[in-house]
């Protein structure tokens, strides 16, 4: 625990130093004229009164001089350390304050996080080998037999309990079918979104007209088919349905499972526990993302941002950013503060959005979704010195990264990282498919109004500064072990 800093107030400190030095003073001529009264009785009174008045008037003089120096820009700091910033009456500073809560409701468990991912790893590859074939049906789509994990539980930056897990499972197309991206200009400014194409006169379209009723759509131009999202959603909910009835029997031993279709076509499975599995009781939700593979790591993803029947595709890149972090990771000091920051910033935009209506929270969360958040983080990470990270300096981090947000969202554009931002800083290790390599820049936030950004800034600024009472106003009910955590996959 850091030692309190205790400062000196310089207007108490010199008025008792001249009333100590007067009192000394009166004594020193008190006794003094007492012995010249001793040894000679007739001394005259006189002098000694107008000494006496003498020191008083340069002690005054002094004084005021003395105050007048301490008073000046600049004279207390080259004595006296800075004094850290103070919250409330309390006197915590903001570091302080950051770091209780963070140890008692941000901070990942290792223990907890380590068991979860272990159980979460060990279901996930028993469905995905099930649901594997060698030689996909030239009527459907199968799994291609392995799984990536995605998301912040993995990344460690996760806010408060690893209690959902987000998995990415990777399809087969049958054989023959070729299916080319194609990106979607109708759409400018945002991540780009892409089309999976197959020519409409081709001999396999012909011959496998199953499939192509099931999983295929003829575009608006009528020149190509498109592969639907929502019939590939459909078909990987049943799918997954059969994988987990072949495995359900020795792990509903220790916990119940349960599989469901969200309305936005998201196959969520939960896992309760039953007794001991997973050591700390914690109920976990896992996402399932069917994917297809793009190339050099890279994967198209059913979009959520176009409207039914638009049949389009957000591009995933879970391998190049492993590898960034992993990167950056190298080159930041042992001791680095860059995923703490992280998680304190998400856990201010979560507790600031407590407070406020579903319309406004809705706005908020989708600005400063968890992903926009990274992006901010990452430009900062590029941006600054690798040792201007260590511990020690944790709130001039957050006071940066909350800077370069506002002066983002007043521009009005928070650039992809990988899709035309800053592509010339990427480290050699991250490679870019063909197709998005040469995209123009897009803009995260393209899809929201002035007013919505101008809100979502003054709102940030505001809860960074009145940080106590948030914090004090949220009362996250939440421990460390994660007992009680809502997760928002288990709540939907």
């Amino acid at each position: 625990r850091r030692m309190s800093v205790y400062t000196l107030n310089l207007r108490l400190f010199w008025p008792l130093v001249t009333c100590i030095l007067t009192a000394l003073l009166l004594l020193h001529q008190y006794f003094f004229r007492g012995s010249e009264e001793q040894g000679n009785d007739c001394a005259d009174q006189g002098p000694g009164a107008v000494t006496l008045f003498k020191y008083i008037l340069a002690f005054i003089l002094c004084y005021f001089f003395i105050k007048y120096c301490s008073t000046q820009p600049g004279s207390a700091k080259k004595g006296f350390h800075k004094v850290p910033e103070v919250h409330g009456k309390s006197g915590v500073s903001k570091r302080e304050l950051l770091d209780d809560h963070y140890e008692r409701h941000v901070r990942l468990s290792p223990h907890v996080l380590g068991h979860s991912k272990a159980h979460v790893a060990k279901l996930v590859s028993e469905l995905v080998r099930v649901g594997r074939t060698d030689v996909p049906p030239e009527s459907s789509l199968a799994f291609r037999g392995d799984f990536i994990q995605i998301g912040s539980s993995y990344e460690e930056h996760k806010v408060g309990s690893p209690d959902c897990f987000d998995i990415l499972v990777p399809l087969r197309a049958p054989r023959g079918l070729k299916l080319e991206a194609g990106v979607c200009t109708d759409k400018p400014g945002g991540p780009p979104l892409c089309t999976l194409n197959t020519p409409r006169k081709g001999e396999w379209t012909r011959r496998h007209k199953a499939f192509m009723d099931t999983f295929m759509h003829l575009s608006s131009t009528q020149s190509a088919y498109r592969m639907s999202p929502d019939s590939v959603q459909r078909w990987f909910y049943t799918a997954t349905q059969r994988c987990l009835a072949a495995v359900r029997y020795p792990f509903e031993q220790r916990c119940s499972l349960s599989l469901s279709l969200s309305e936005e076509q998201q196959v969520l499975l939960r896992l309760t526990p039953r007794s001991d599995y997973v050591c700390c009781h914690i109920s976990m939700g896992i996402r399932l993302i069917p994917a297809f593979p793009l190339g050099d790591g890279a994967f198209l993803v059913a979009s959520r941002q176009g409207q039914r029947g638009e049949d389009l595709w957000t591009v995933y890149f879970p391998k190049q950013e492993q590898r960034l972090l992993a990167w950056l990771k190298g080159r930041l000091p042992p001791n680095s503060c860059h995923l703490k920051c992280l998680q304190l910033l998400k856990e201010v935009r979560n507790l600031s959005g407590e407070t406020l209506d579903q319309q406004s929270g809705a706005e908020w969360g989708g600005v400063l979704s968890s992903y926009a958040l990274k992006t901010a983080w990452l430009r900062l990470l590029f941006s600054t010195p690798p040792e201007s990270w260590d511990e020690c300096n944790l709130v001039d981090r957050l006071d940066d990264l909350l800077r370069s947000l506002r002066e983002s969202l007043q521009s009005r554009g928070l650039c992809h990282l990988l899709l035309g931002g800053v592509n010339g800083f990427l480290p050699d290790s991250v490679v870019l498919p063909k197709l998005v390599k040469e995209t123009v820049p897009s803009n995260l936030w393209a899809e929201f109004s002035d007013v919505t950004l101008d809100m979502v800034s003054a709102r940030l600024a505001y809860s960074w500064n009145h940080l106590p009472r948030l914090i004090r106003l949220g009362r996250p009910q939440r421990t460390s072990l994660g007992r009680g955590v809502h997760c928002k996959y288990i709540d939907a």
